[in-house]
């Protein structure tokens, strides 16, 4: 009895242990690779944090006009002051929309966010640090109250698929509880 359960720890370890090698592993390919993907192709795309060279590359291939950097303003951190000059340097107009992705957003925040995306002069790249949680959320409002697609559209931006994990008890929720709390504003009605 001792050994069978010894073995069964021994496999349940092993299936932990390779599950998180594979979630590790799809986060990381999603670091690497810029978590970069289309909301709606043409019109607005998502990413996580640029570099310079993404930015030409993205602006290249995909027209982009506008920036909507959701990590607020960071005067003097390398990554902005790239950022910054390299939106300058190829015309395309730069957006600060600071927010957290362990904090929920008010409705009156909500609709700032939505005034920002609607008047952005599109293609929009829209990008937080991973592009997953805050990036995940713009994307979501975005879909569901501009493009009127729906809400299983609009909570796919919020997923696993781009590195967003969708648990209760971790900070990041806060973005799946402003989608939830949105959906009458959005004129969505939950199952």
């Amino acid at each position: 009895m001792k050994q069978t359960l010894r073995k069964l720890a021994k496999r349940a370890g092993l299936a932990v242990l390779g599950t998180s090698a594979l979630l590790g592993s799809y986060l990381g390919y999603l670091q690497l690779s810029g978590n970069f993907a289309a909301v709606i192709a043409g019109e607005v795309y998502r990413s996580a944090q640029p570099s310079p060279a993404d930015i030409r590359e993205y602006a290249a291939r995909n027209g982009i006009r506008s920036i909507i950097n959701l990590r607020g303003e960071n005067v003097g951190k390398a990554w902005y002051d790239e950022e910054i000059a390299v939106s300058k340097e190829l015309g395309i107009t730069h957006i600060n929309f600071g927010m957290s992705a362990r904090r929920e957003l008010d409705q009156n925040k909500v609709e700032e966010l939505l005034a920002t995306m609607r008047s952005a002069p599109k293609p929009i790249l829209i990008h937080c640090k991973a592009g997953a949680d805050r990036t995940g959320l713009a994307s979501a409002l975005y879909l569901a109250a501009v493009a009127k697609q729906g809400e299983q559209a609009a909570e796919g931006q919020i997923s696993f698929y781009f590195g967003h994990i969708s648990l209760p008890f971790i900070p990041e929720y806060a973005m799946d509880r402003t989608f939830e709390a949105m959906e009458p504003m959005l004129g969505l009605i939950s199952n």
